[in-house]
């Protein structure tokens, strides 16, 4: 089934390119679309991280181990890779309390931490990103928001259990402007984010499902600080389908070689593959 797939998504790359770039300052470097690479929406259409060795980690609905779909998490967002470690961000039906993020050691044991809702909090968990000193860990929820929600990093945060337990929230990212639908966010360093949002009805920001960037006054350190939201582009929606919506969904920056990628779940049909754009700085 697989295979199947994936060919299919060969198929859908026979497509015309056009280049995309962000709005800058003339004279500042753009994000400049490098590249379009294919993967199962199955497996890989959630979002994805990149690895020290330049490998990218993709999840999708198939990635969810049956342990954790028996204990009620269905739904697993865009990953993060630290220190070596994955973490994964987890939610679960409409009735859930709880969110839950999972960290998979480089020796392959998982530790499951539980964050029950703060009243007022949305049981969405659309992704997780650890703040480049391995000490916060940043997610965020669905529809109109104005802010991002931050946490001990688990696991790496000496102030959390080792072995998984519970996870308070501590203080959040206030936004000077409100997002929507943000469906995957990543650290580029210390006080900036690039987020990528779903938001397609041009209310909130001029682009259609734009590629958003949060600079914050100050690097994350669990108290309460702000972030200024940018958008810089419109996320590419290419496919052969012409019927159905396209779904922005997870977003990476490999620090390592400098590339931004960003997953487009493609419409109709064609749903079955997603398009993972490569951006450079130039």
């Amino acid at each position: 089934m697989k295979r199947h797939l994936m060919s299919l998504a060969c198929l859908l790359g026979v497509l015309t390119v056009s280049m995309s770039t962000s709005s800058a300052v003339a004279g500042e470097p753009v994000w400049t679309e490098t590249g379009t690479s294919y993967v199962d929406s199955l497996s890989g259409g959630q979002g994805l991280a990149s690895r020290a060795d330049g490998s990218l980690l993709h999840r999708g609905l198939a990635s969810i181990p049956l342990v954790l779909r028996v204990k009620g998490w269905n739904h697993v967002g865009d990953p993060d890779i630290a220190q070596g470690s994955v973490f994964d961000a987890y939610q679960g039906p409409d009735t859930a309390t709880s969110k839950m993020f999972a960290v998979t050691t480089p020796a392959g044991k998982r530790f499951e931490y539980v964050h029950r809702l703060d009243p007022g909090e949305k049981l969405n968990n659309s992704f997780a990103t650890v703040s480049p000193d391995g000490q916060w860990l940043v997610s965020g929820e669905w529809d109109n928001q104005n802010r991002l929600q931050v946490f001990p990093a688990p696991l790496l945060n000496p102030s959390t259990p080792p072995t998984g337990g519970a996870l308070p929230q501590a203080g959040q990212i206030t936004l000077d402007k409100p997002v929507r639908d943000i469906q995957g966010c990543d650290f580029v360093d210390d006080t900036r984010l690039l987020c990528a949002s779903d938001d397609s009805s041009r209310t909130l920001f001029p682009e259609d499902r734009p590629l958003l960037q949060v600079d914050l006054e100050r690097k994350v350190d669990g108290r309460p600080v702000t972030g200024h939201v940018t958008s810089l582009f419109a996320l590419p929606q290419r496919s052969l389908c012409t019927d159905g919506t396209y779904e922005a969904e997870g977003v990476d920056y490999d620090t390592a070689s400098g590339t931004l990628r960003a997953e487009v779940v493609q419409p109709g049909v064609c749903g079955v593959a997603t398009s993972v754009y490569a951006y450079r700085l130039r």
